[in-house]
C-alpha cells in the first residue's frame, strides 16, 4: 500500500512540474524557429500564418504567404554583398554615375513640370529624385526578376536578419491584400519593388497615388518618384537646404540606404543633375 501511494504521489508531482513548465514557457516557444537552408521553411511558413492574421493580413496575403517559395537565389545575393565595399570613385565607375548624371539632366529638362510638382509639393529637388532612379534601376530600365513576396519572406525566415525584414515580409503581405502586388510581381532580390525599389513595408507605409487613379503603383513613374519624395520629407527632409555632406538633409539620405558611399554618390550626382 506504502508502494502505491509513493507512486501516486510521485506521478502527481510530476503533473505540477509539467504543469508549471507549461505556464513558465515563453509565449511562441512551440512555434517553428528560423533557418539558414530550405529546411523548415514551410513548417515556418505555417507559424508566420499566424502572426500575420494577428497583424491584420487578410485571406489574399495569407494566400501569397503559402505560395510562397524558399528564394536561393535571395539567399545568395544576401551573402554576396560586395559593391558598398569599393572606394566611391570605384562604386560610382560600377554604378554608371556618368552616365546617371549625362540621362539625368535630359530627363529633367523633358520633365520639368512633373519635378517642379514633386518639389513643390514634397519640398525634394528634381536631382536627388533622379539620382535614386537612376541609381536603382536605370530609370526603369532593369527593376528585377524575383517575386518580391518570396524573396521578403525568405529573408524574414533566414536568421541572419528576421526581425529586420518581418515588417517588410507583413507589408507585402498587405500590398497583395490591396491588389498592389501579387504573388507573381517581380523585384529585386531583396524583395525591393518598381522604379525605386522600395522595401514593401515602406511602400505600405510611405506610396502616394501621384496619377490619382484610386491606387499606389510603383511600377508607374509618377507613383514612383511621389513616394519617393514623400519617404524623404518623412524622414525629415527640409524645404530649400542642402544634401551635400554636412548640411541638414545629407542625414536623411541614410534613411533610404544605410551605405555611406551610396550616400555619397546619390549628393554628388544629385548636385550635378541640379546644376549646382
Amino acid at each position: 500500500m506504502r508502494s502505491f501511494c509513493s507512486a501516486m504521489l510521485r506521478t502527481a508531482v510530476l503533473r505540477t512540474a509539467i504543469s508549471a513548465s507549461l505556464l513558465l514557457a515563453p509565449a511562441g516557444a512551440q512555434a517553428a524557429t528560423c533557418g539558414n537552408t530550405a529546411t523548415g521553411f514551410e513548417a515556418w511558413k505555417g507559424s508566420f500564418a499566424r502572426t500575420a492574421k494577428r497583424a491584420g493580413v487578410g485571406q489574399a496575403g495569407l494566400a501569397a504567404l503559402a505560395q510562397a517559395q524558399y528564394a536561393q537565389g535571395t539567399i545568395n545575393a544576401d551573402r554576396n554583398q560586395k559593391s558598398f565595399k569599393y572606394a566611391l570613385d570605384k562604386f560610382m565607375q560600377i554604378r554608371g554615375a556618368t552616365t546617371i548624371v549625362a540621362q539625368g539632366k535630359k530627363r529633367k529638362a523633358r520633365n520639368a513640370a512633373f519635378f517642379d510638382a514633386l518639389e513643390k509639393k514634397y519640398g525634394v529637388p528634381a536631382g536627388i529624385l533622379i539620382a535614386i532612379h537612376g541609381m536603382e534601376t536605370a530609370f526603369g530600365s532593369y527593376m528585377g526578376d524575383s517575386q518580391v513576396v518570396s524573396a521578403i519572406v525568405t529573408l524574414t525566415y533566414d536568421c541572419r536578419r528576421s526581425s529586420f525584414f518581418e515588417p517588410h515580409a507583413l507589408g507585402a503581405l498587405k500590398l497583395v491584400d490591396q491588389g498592389a502586388i501579387t504573388s507573381a510581381t517581380l523585384g529585386a532580390k531583396h524583395g525591393e519593388l518598381g522604379h525605386t525599389q522600395f522595401l514593401p513595408g515602406n511602400a505600405l507605409t510611405y506610396g502616394q497615388d501621384w496619377n490619382r487613379d484610386g491606387r499606389v503603383n510603383f511600377y508607374d513613374m509618377g507613383d514612383a518618384l511621389a513616394s519617393t519624395a514623400h519617404f524623404l520629407r518623412k524622414k525629415g527632409w527640409k524645404r530649400g537646404r542642402g544634401y551635400q555632406p554636412g548640411e541638414p538633409n545629407h542625414k536623411v539620405l541614410k534613411q533610404w540606404n544605410a551605405a555611406t558611399v551610396y550616400q555619397q554618390s546619390l549628393a554628388i550626382m544629385g548636385r550635378q543633375i541640379d546644376g549646382i
